[in-house]
């Protein structure tokens, strides 16, 4: 990120292979190997593979070692970068400056300084966990996400990826849930994997998500205060022609976009975010970049990373990057794919059928948890992903829809079925589809559903209705715990069948056919679109939260406690902060975009309109004056239009009374219910004859941009 770079520096740059440079901005394992001491260096790499706190001594020699890179580098301030619970990052940036007895400054950087920082904690969202006057809070560094160079106009500043704590130690950010139930999902994996064998001191939970956005040429969306205020459009009639020919979908990406993308990935690249994917989405303008798998922690971090790097990127390139869910109506909208899986400190993928009979039996266990987890928990894994953006995506024809479900494949589901059937067991004499012949997956042995919003893919599961904007910390907290509290379950089972003389191979598919019967109804293999499926899910007994204010009611619900406190993922004090955090996030983006649409209505489109109607009208008494009969027609027109102007200002004068009442309520679930409700219905309302007013007013002195200009192919 920063300054950025001319086209010959991008040249000279993409003639080198990245792995050339790949990381060289960041102190990664390769940078710690050059600069630290060989017993300084194994002491990390220990204390890291066995999850213990780094002594003074080796953080002390890290922080040296660090700041002496980075200073090699031209860096000259260090920021504790963290994620509090905005949905954005968070720096404060100290000078690497300090006075020396003499009274001359020196550069200085302890190990106290690298572990932990205390930038104040008042005025991020705590959810109720503090006081406004309560400012302390503290960063400590998180040593498995390597510290990245951040490119200055003037300077450079090291940032120390960390996790951000009260003073009673409370989470106030993405990153300690999702360290927490990585530890808690790795404890309950290795637990399970020492029943079949197979060595492994951690599992790692690993991630790469795909991430959507669109692009818009910077002059035309400054022209626009939705797009400035809101990030997408609230109002706009559609063109003739959006993706209907779905010609832009993996189409040739046009140099200017080209460009913007090609200093995307170098930037990335230097920062070491492994990019592997870039192409054109179904939508015009409308892109996608996808990572190469990493843990989840990483992952998470990558992705906020990246989300800067293509808003910076784009301004550069006279770009305005939209990571909205769905800035433009009438074309699709925009996800960002989770794909997630778990993963041995060896290697092994838990989540992919094995080469072995015991790989195999590991593999359907694994398999069996991750059903039970989303079968019982498949409300939360809605509700994590609930937000007013996400709310104009989920459900339609272009996304997963808000009912949880997950597909596997007619193959896989053969095998699960016949599992259950007992056509599969443990005797010797079983031989249909024996564990020992199941076959090795591949990873297009298994059809995709673009229509589940929980789909396996071979050997990872895909959580497709992750919106574009949203960080991915908590939907893979939601998942590591789930599964987390399915494996402990799965694996008390598994010790009792054994502990009572059962030979491993049949305790395993005991356990594993109970857990298929269960959780059967989260199974589904067809249209996901379907109105039949919601028909068919109502009758299986699963959650449809429709909408952000109903997904808000699972996360108040007790499964959701037992997921996050029972696994010391969240304590129920934390959990609670998180959903009042949610609500205040909800009610306050509804309310921008309210007052956002009432002020573009009151000062620019009606007054526009009602200037169209006044020339129009002069221009038909001139014709009149002139001894020319006015037609019927366009007197009907000219009337209808100025019937809809006083529609329009009817339903403007609506929503501003619905949102004072909405705002005038004290308890925040009246609040988030008028807003998700009544305000959300009157936006609507006004926003569907604004439209209209657009398509007979005069094009010419429309006051926004129009959406055949904000689609338009950038050149």
């Amino acid at each position: 990120m920063g300054k950025g770079m001319d086209s010959s520096d991008i040249r000279r740059l993409d003639q080198v292979k990245v792995s050339q440079y790949f990381g060289c901005n960041t102190f990664g394992e390769r940078a710690m190997k050059e600069r630290l001491p060989k017993d300084t260096f194994k002491a990390f790499r220990e204390s890291l593979r066995r999850g213990a706190r780094l002594s003074p001594e080796v953080a002390h020699g890290v922080a040296q070692a660090m700041k002496d890179w980075a200073m090699d580098h031209g860096a000259t301030h260090f920021t504790h970068w963290f994620l509090p619970m905005t949905g954005a990052t968070a720096e404060k940036h100290d000078a690497f400056i300090t006075w020396e007895e003499s009274g001359q400054v020196i550069e200085r950087f302890s190990g106290s300084q690298l572990t932990q920082g205390e930038p104040d904690a008042s005025s991020f969202p705590s959810g109720g966990l503090r006081a406004t006057f309560e400012a302390r809070g503290y960063t400590a560094w998180d040593p498995t996400s390597p510290a990245f160079l951040m490119e200055g106009p003037l300077g450079i500043t090291l940032c120390i990826p960390t996790a951000f704590v009260g003073y009673h130690g409370e989470a106030l950010d993405q990153k300690v849930p999702l360290l927490r139930s990585m530890d808690v999902v790795s404890k309950a994996a290795v637990r399970a994997l020492k029943r079949f064998g197979i060595e492994a001191e951690h599992v790692v939970a690993q991630c790469g998500p795909e991430q959507e956005y669109f692009l818009v040429d910077m002059e035309l969306a400054r022209k626009r205060p939705d797009l400035l205020f809101a990030t997408r459009t609230l109002q706009g009639a559609r063109p003739p022609k959006g993706q209907e020919l779905e010609d832009h979908y993996f189409g040739s990406i046009k140099e200017r976009v080209l460009g913007f993308m090609q200093e995307v990935e170098l930037e990335c690249f230097k920062l070491g975010i492994p990019a592997k994917t870039r192409h054109n989405e179904v939508a015009p303008n409308q892109f996608e970049i996808a990572p190469i798998y990493e843990a989840a922690n990483l992952a998470s971090d990558h992705n906020q990373l990246l989300m800067e790097i293509l808003k910076s990127v784009g301004e550069r390139h006279g770009l305005m990057v939209l990571l909205h869910e769905k800035p433009f109506a009438g074309v699709n909208g925009s996800g960002k794919h989770v794909n997630w899986s778990l993963a041995t400190d060896g290697g092994l993928n838990l989540l992919e059928p094995g080469r072995t009979p015991e790989e195999n039996l590991a593999f359907l266990y694994f398999l069996a948890a991750t059903l039970k987890a989303i079968h019982r928990h498949g409300g939360l894994l809605r509700a994590v992903i609930a937000s007013a953006n996400n709310d104009h995506r989920l459900g339609a024809n272009e996304a997963p829809p808000a009912i949880m479900s997950v597909f596997l494949g007619q193959h896989l589901s053969g095998i699960l079925d016949a599992i259950e059937r007992g056509e599969i067991s443990g005797g010797a004499e079983q031989k249909l589809l024996a564990i020992a012949n199941l076959p090795h997956i591949e990873k297009d042995f298994t059809d995709r559903n673009r229509t589940s919003p929980f789909a396996f893919t071979g050997n990872k599961f895909e959580f497709r209705a992750v919106g574009s904007s949203q960080p991915i910390a908590m939907p893979l907290t939601v998942i590591n715990a789930c599964v987390a509290e399915a494996l402990n379950e799965l694996n008390l089972a598994l010790e009792a069948e054994e502990g009572r003389g059962t030979p491993h191979r049949e305790a395993v598919l005991a356990v594993v056919r109970k857990a298929v019967t269960e959780t059967k109804a989260i199974r589904f293999e067809g249209n996901g679109y379907s109105e039949e499926w919601k028909q068919e899910a109502e009758r299986r007994g699963l959650p449809h939260a429709k909408d952000t204010v109903a997904a808000l009611k699972i996360w108040e619900g007790e499964a959701a406690k037992a997921a996050f406190v029972q696994t010391g993922v969240l304590t129920i004090e934390e959990l609670d902060a998180r959903i009042h955090i949610r609500h205040e996030q909800y009610q306050k983006a509804l309310s921008i975009e309210a007052q956002v649409l009432r002020e573009m209505a009151e000062t620019q489109i009606l007054p526009t309109v009602i200037a169209d109607l006044g020339a129009r009208a002069g221009a038909l008494n001139q014709l009149s004056a002139a001894g020319m009969e006015v037609p019927d027609p366009l007197k009907a027109s000219l009337q209808a239009q100025a019937h809809l102007a006083g529609v329009a200002q009817s339903r403007l004068l609506l929503l501003v009374k619905t949102l004072a009442d909405a705002e005038a309520l004290e308890h925040h679930d009246q609040r988030t219910e008028a807003f998700g409700h009544s305000v959300r219905i009157a936006m609507e309302s006004l926003r569907d004859v604004l439209d209209t007013l657009e398509e007979g007013c005069n094009a010419e002195i429309w006051p926004l941009p129009k959406y055949r200009d904000l689609l338009s192919p950038l050149s």
